[in-house]
């Protein structure tokens, strides 16, 4: 009877993240809502771009921002603590460089304190973070600028990955799990009127926002944790379907799984640390934007997901086969088809132009591929910042 219990507590808790992933991915079928709160007047921005050793990519980047700038923006290289010659190419282009050197303090939060910092003499109306590696669809800038502005919150622009130009079948099941996560969810609780969490790259937030916290840390998922910070102060994230910022995933295995260790073991970190206070202050502030925004982060990494699933219901059928107990059985197999379902529709309605049949096969491969990452993080979880080894970036994608 203990064991029974046990079974059907823990499937009742692994019932939380599979709902809320299957209420995320079909709301996100519905028709979109409308946002037609724009801002006033154009506002002034100030785009931070934190660049550590991109001297190889970042021209046609910053080319393709500053296509976009109107007179009185401005484009803030942060150089941080480089060694190579991103200054000297960032300043070629046109754009305003600062360059930081402190090996103690490492990290994309330290490089945009410091950005901020020098802002600060001439403030702009909203700032907006892009990544060095990453493409910016034309109009996005404006658009999640007015929005940050209109709301007095941060806006996120939709952040997708392209595939690189050989991949492998783990390419594609990873091109399909950052869409579910970057586009499909946020799209669902951008339906409901529910606010987002902030993905890292094509951010923006209005000055008084932004100087509220602090950015100064090596959290290696310190996008994560700013969408909490903020959500607690009362600044929601407000997500922007109809934009776009494209990064390219790593050609290289190494920088793959380099890259796939920090968004991970940071995802798994703060799901620890950073759903208790969302609850507490849910509680307290009697918000039910709050509640959502920690249900969604009670979602644990789709392949993470699927192997918690797969574990609890090979034990669950192997304990009923021997003690007729199907309930925990019957509970983990709703489960089953709350994911199962979720992913389906997901990939139907967002991904199967780009992504084919063949991807969805392939989960199996890509879990076996990520059960080494979730075990080095029982034993040995990343906790430091560590810069993901870049390919070409193609700066005529749009």
């Amino acid at each position: 009877m203990l064991v029974q219990l046990l079974l059907l507590l823990i499937a009742l808790l692994l019932l939380i993240p599979s709902l809320t992933l299957w209420v995320e991915c079909f709301t996100a079928l519905l028709p979109q809502r409308a946002d037609r709160s724009g801002a006033q007047r154009s506002p002034r921005k100030a785009i931070l771009v934190p660049a550590h050793d991109e001297a190889a990519t970042i021209q046609p980047i910053l080319g393709r921002l500053l296509e976009q700038l109107q007179p009185d923006d401005r484009l803030l290289v942060i150089a941080d603590n480089c060694t190579d010659a991103t200054a000297d190419v960032a300043r070629s282009t046109g754009a305003t460089v600062i360059e930081r050197q402190d090996q103690a303090r490492r990290g994309k939060g330290f490089a945009l304190d410091y950005g901020l910092k020098f802002l600060a003499a001439d403030p702009p109306d909203v700032v907006i973070v892009v990544d060095a590696d990453c493409v910016v669809q034309p109009g996005t800038l404006d658009q999640i600028a007015e929005t940050a502005l209109a709301h007095n919150r941060p806006a996120q622009a939709l952040y997708l990955m392209e595939q690189p130009a050989q991949p492998n079948p783990k390419d594609a099941v990873s091109a399909l799990a950052f869409l579910v996560k970057n586009r499909v969810r946020p799209q669902g609780y951008f339906n409901l009127g529910l606010p987002a969490l902030l993905t890292g790259t094509g951010m923006a937030f209005p000055w008084a926002v932004i100087r509220q916290v602090s950015l100064a840390s090596g959290n290696i998922v310190e996008d994560m944790q700013l969408s909490m910070d903020l959500a607690i102060a009362g600044y929601p994230t407000q997500f922007c379907p109809d934009t776009k910022v494209l990064g390219l995933l790593p050609q290289q295995e190494q920088a793959a799984k380099s890259q796939r260790t920090r968004w991970e073991h940071g995802h798994l970190q703060t799901m620890r640390s950073q759903i208790p206070p969302l609850l507490k202050a849910a509680i307290q502030q009697k918000r039910f934007d709050l509640l959502a925004i920690a249900l969604d982060l009670s979602i644990p990494p789709l392949s993470l997901l699927v192997m918690l699933w797969l574990g609890v219901a090979l034990v669950a059928g192997v304990f009923g086969i021997f003690t007729q107990a199907w309930l925990p059985v019957m509970v983990i197999s709703i489960e089953g088809g709350l994911i199962l379902s979720a992913v389906l529709a997901a990939w139907l309605k967002f991904g199967r132009t780009e992504l084919p049949l063949k991807t969805v096969l392939a989960i199996p491969l890509y879990i076996l591929w990520k059960i080494p990452l979730y075990f080095a993080f029982l034993v040995k979880p990343q906790t430091q910042w560590i810069r993901t080894e870049r390919d070409i970036v193609d700066g005529s994608k749009s």
